[in-house]
């Protein structure tokens, strides 16, 4: 028996094998809760070296999480990619560059005399993927919308801003539904937006920043008053570099005062976008180095936790991983040579009045750049996707990375990476991964050139779809797997609302002190940024067993305040000793 279960703690991922040696070894199973994120003690230490299990550095050797091929094509890249709330994913590419591998159906064609390379293009440039089902369905576009931004409205409408060319100032809108399509709003934007960034406000709009030679921000949807305005921001002429740029696609998060957080290039300030006035401005980034668009690194807000119901006194702390060394892109672009992409990562809290940068290195001897940072339903942060040197753009980026890695933000600095088990296939530029409802992770997309291109090169254009399975999905974890039995998906709450939520425990035996709420915005994805990324932590109270040794209901407050939960669907995910549930969608407006 003892055997038995020291060989399950070696397959188990160190997290948990800390966990199995103190249950193992303490009569009291309940004494491994204040050491879960500790790292080994030198009993437990010697304990393994006897028994040749592998030491705790362990921790960032690979072998955890599965991948799953689910679409070998879906006929276009996966540019851009949006979970909506009727679970399916709203997926689309550029328009200008010829013919993709899917047909539009009917017959219907796109007709555009301006058209540089395809005049009559009866293809495909979007798709909306059915995550149950595992199928797709072609979308129309009519107007450019490569290199753009989105948010969603809180009705579940996916709005988005932007383009090249015929379509650098249309709105785009789409709401979801077994016949709907893309509508399009030509002319509502008040100036050209490519490679902008949109984030959601408290009053329901979204914000749209930046974008090539846009130093401004503006609003949608707009009133009659503002229908042309752009606010200048002079924060983004500051962090433009000669040549490269280095600050398109910025990243920025609402922060819980309702400032927001903007960093481009190496720079971030707090902006108050009620005023038009800058309130903060935050060190440079340790290194000094770039890590916005083309020098692509990418960001999270991590979540925002408080011992209070109303979220008061609430830390926000972001967190900043790989990018390209200054002059990379350069580098590559004219002499083909491809520097080695960042190995830090940076995390600052925005909401302290002296913040200081933190810098970790990224495990596994290598930077990373265009990897993909999502918030996994226990908190934790995956890095995926990506390249190990270059720059992002159309044949900049070599040595792609495989493995993705997970952050854990609560353990002690030099415990907080673990790289888990590789891809086959390379996703550099152009790729895309979005967390579902399920807990998995979908990932698509890549193609850094200028069309469709099969063969005769490095890195052939990738339309296919995996799933990868984060750890926390394996079934030696199915006894203490939550299921949300109440309320039922698609429930509305307002601020401030106290919720029953009501689980079934396979095992039966709940953890009280282990039980907390995440609640998380789904974020639009593209080059290597999630936008709208947020997710909030509730703690439960009167934590009861009802209905069976197996049921538990407890209460949560959800926020109090759309600054802190701007109104709009979220996943609410229980989590019980680290493993989360499936999802359930809520409404809070």
């Amino acid at each position: 028996m003892i055997l038995h279960s020291i060989f399950m703690m070696v397959i188990l991922r160190p997290y948990y094998l800390t966990i199995s040696l103190l249950i193992l070894t303490s009569p009291n199973s309940s004494s491994y809760i204040n050491k879960m994120r500790q790292p080994f003690s030198i009993f437990f230490t010697i304990f393994l070296l006897a028994v040749t299990l592998p030491p705790p550095c362990a921790v960032v050797s690979a072998g955890s999480g599965q991948w799953q091929l689910l679409q070998k094509s879906i006929g276009i890249v996966a540019m851009h990619m949006q979970l909506l709330h009727t679970d399916t994913i709203l997926i689309f590419d550029r328009t200008d560059f010829g013919l993709s591998n899917l047909s539009l159906p009917g017959g219907r064609c796109r007709h555009d005399p301006n058209e540089r390379v395809v005049k009559t293009d009866c293809t495909a440039h979007s798709v909306e993927y059915d995550v149950a089902s595992n199928t797709f369905r072609a979308l129309f576009l009519q107007t450019n919308i490569w290199c753009s931004s989105a948010s969603v409205a809180a009705d579940g409408t996916l709005v988005q801003t932007g383009g090249f060319n015929d379509g650098d100032r249309v709105v785009r809108t789409f709401f979801p539904c077994a016949t709907c399509d893309w509508k399009e709003i030509p002319g509502g934007l008040a100036v050209r937006r490519w490679y902008a960034t949109n984030h959601k406000l408290p009053d329901g709009r979204q914000i749209i920043i930046g974008g090539r030679r846009q130093f401004n921000y503006e609003f949608y949807p707009k009133s009659d008053a503002t229908a042309k305005n752009a606010y200048s921001l002079p924060f983004l002429v500051q962090t433009t570099d000669p040549f490269e740029e280095n600050n398109l696609y910025p990243f920025v998060f609402l922060n819980v005062d309702g400032t927001l957080f903007i960093f481009a290039n190496n720079k971030a300030i707090l902006l108050d976008y009620t005023k038009n006035a800058v309130v903060k401005t935050f060190p440079i980034i340790p290194g000094n180095d770039p890590r916005c668009y083309p020098s692509t690194g990418s960001a999270v807000l991590l979540p925002l936790r408080s011992k209070t119901p109303n979220f008061s006194f609430t830390e926000a702390e972001v967190l900043i991983c790989g990018g390209a060394p200054r002059g990379a892109y350069t580098q590559a672009k004219r002499k083909r040579t491809f520097i080695g992409a960042l190995t830090t990562c940076a995390r600052i809290k925005i909401t302290d009045p002296n913040p200081t940068w933190v810098v970790e290195t990224m495990p596994g001897g290598k930077g990373r750049l265009m990897s993909d940072m999502l918030l996994l339903p226990n908190g934790n942060v995956l890095i995926i996707n990506g390249a190990g040197s270059g720059s992002a753009g159309w044949e900049y980026g070599r040595d792609p990375v495989l493995a993705p890695l997970v952050y854990y933000p609560d353990n002690n600095p030099g415990s907080r990476f673990e790289i888990l088990n590789a891809s086959n296939t390379p996703r550099m530029y152009h790729s895309t991964a979005i967390l579902v409802r399920d807990g998995r992770v979908l990932v698509a997309g890549s193609n850094p050139h200028v069309g469709y291109n099969f063969s005769h090169v490095i890195f052939p254009t990738e339309l296919s779809v995996e799933a990868f399975s984060p750890p926390y999905l394996e079934a030696a974890f199915q006894n203490v797997r939550p299921r949300i039995v109440g309320p039922v998906s698609g429930t509305r709450v307002a601020y401030g609302q106290t919720v029953k939520v009501r689980v079934d425990v396979a095992g039966g035996s709940l953890v009280r002190s282990l039980v907390r709420v995440t609640v998380l915005a789904p974020p639009f994805n593209t080059h290597s940024f999630s936008m709208n990324q947020r997710m909030l932590v509730l703690e439960p109270s009167n934590v009861t067993n009802v209905d069976g040794p197996t049921t538990f209901e407890f209460e949560v407050t959800t926020p109090g305040s759309p600054v802190l939960a701007p109104p709009g669907f979220y996943l609410l995910f229980v989590v019980h000793q680290e493993i989360p549930s499936e999802g359930i969608w809520i409404q809070i407006l």
